[in-house]
């Protein structure tokens, strides 16, 4: 058995969550792979609307195993807070979900240290969420990072305050204040006494023995390919690996031992932070696409930043993933427009054309060069068939296939479990 691989194709908040827990019936398990609380995957059904930050997004069905994996960089504080959250849902959490003991710990001072970093660069911030991320990959880059099995070890105090006394020196030189860290540490401590009580396994093993007993394993990925720390818009990135090849290092899985490789994307373009965004839309047209696809970010509350759809984008994600099947998101937030644009190349400043993302590409101006396509111009509620689809908007799904080169087999009009069509 091979391990499918769930991922999105731009810059994040491209509607996994969603798909993850559609898929989920198929598979006997779902495993996380990267990043942190600072991805928010939104799922909604039976009316009610549920936004997951490190819990794997299958952990509403209770025959599947959810894991927390390696690759992962996790806050205790924010876990137990999303665990007692699903406690009104009658979620076993003690039964469906586990907990990778090599996943690495996200402490109070990493949030601070993340707060004095992004203050240091003043114009230049890259819009981080100020969750910690990027500190604690340095850490375990750095290799003086805690991980969930050092919590169980007699001198987990001494590892603590050894790297508490390494950021306060860090803390000392951007002169940042250390006010909040006493009531950080005292819910740190209080959710690391709480982490102890749940399933805390060797991960590798367990997903490796899953796949050679014939069992179906998910890996589901957060942010977006276009956020990678090596192949995203860097520095304006996030700090982890986001694409396919991340889920074989986060969850311990070789790499022949891929199967399908989901690519999630939106009709059109999102982006949280800074960074470059050749198609973004800085006209009614964006503010109306922002209204309309509820744009603003699950984790932070920011406003998107929205644009035209963006194949140059869109078709060196599918390259660096391998990817072998398109999902395509929020076509019902394009319902209120009579023309839809694409951007199928861009113009650089010196005249020349260009279809893709090459290294100047994030510190050079690049004008998109469009295609017009005609819009359906109407409501998708009551669609669920293929078959129902407008002419227009079959149309729009056709030209992105024959322009990618991979099947769109999945395309979502709509929040619902419901509003998810399946050709």
């Amino acid at each position: 058995m091979k391990m499918d691989v769930l991922l999105g194709l731009q810059w994040g908040d491209e509607g996994k969550g969603k798909i993850v827990d559609v898929l989920a019936p198929e598979y006997e398990i779902v495993a996380r792979f990267q990043g942190g609380p600072n991805a928010g995957h939104t799922l909604e059904f039976d009316g009610i609307k549920h936004v997951l930050h490190q819990i794997p997004s299958g952990i509403f069905r209770s025959q599947i195993l959810n894991i927390i994996g390696n690759g992962v960089v996790l806050d205790p504080v924010i876990l137990k807070k999303e665990i007692e959250g699903l406690g009104k849902f009658s979620i076993d959490y003690m039964k469906n979900l586990v907990v990778s003991k090599k996943a690495t710990i996200i402490v109070p001072t990493h949030k601070l240290l993340d707060a004095a970093y992004e203050k240091s660069k003043g114009d230049k911030k890259i819009g981080s969420t100020l969750k910690g991320i990027g500190p604690t990959y340095q850490d375990k880059i750095g290799r003086s990072a805690l991980r969930i099995g050092d919590i169980l070890s007699p001198d987990f105090n001494d590892k603590y305050q050894t790297l508490l006394e390494k950021h306060r020196t860090i803390l000392s030189f951007y002169d940042f204040p250390l006010d909040e860290l006493q009531e950080l540490e005292k819910s740190f401590f209080e959710a690391i006494a709480f982490v102890k009580s749940l399933n805390l396994i060797d991960s590798e093993y367990v997903v490796n023995e899953a796949l050679s007993g014939g069992k179906k394993i998910l890996a589901e990925g957060a942010q977006g390919s276009l956020l990678d720390i090596d192949f995203g818009s860097y520095p304006f990135v996030t700090s982890s690996s986001t694409m396919t090849a991340g889920a074989c290092s986060g969850l311990g899985v070789a790499p022949s031992r891929i199967g399908e490789v989901f690519g999630i994307f939106k009709a059109y373009c999102t982006r949280v932070g800074s960074g470059p965004f050749p198609t973004e839309l800085f006209d009614d047209t964006g503010e109306a696409m922002r209204k309309e696809g509820n744009e603003f970010g699950s984790t932070t509350g920011r406003p998107r930043r929205c644009g035209w759809l963006d194949l140059p984008a869109l078709k060196y994600s599918i390259m660096i993933n391998g990817v072998t099947q398109l999902f395509m998101m929020k076509a019902d937030v394009l319902n209120i427009f009579e023309e839809i644009q694409v951007c199928t190349h861009y113009q650089l400043k010196d005249g020349s054309v260009v279809d893709k993302l090459t290294f100047e590409i994030s510190d050079i101006e690049a004008t998109p060069i469009y295609k017009t396509l005609p819009g359906w111009n109407c409501g998708l509620d009551e669609v669920r068939s293929y078959d129902d689809f407008p002419a227009e908007l079959k149309g729009y799904v056709s030209y992105l296939e024959k322009e990618l080169q991979v099947p769109i087999r999945l395309v979502s009009v709509g929040p619902d479990r419901m509003q998810t069509i399946l050709r």
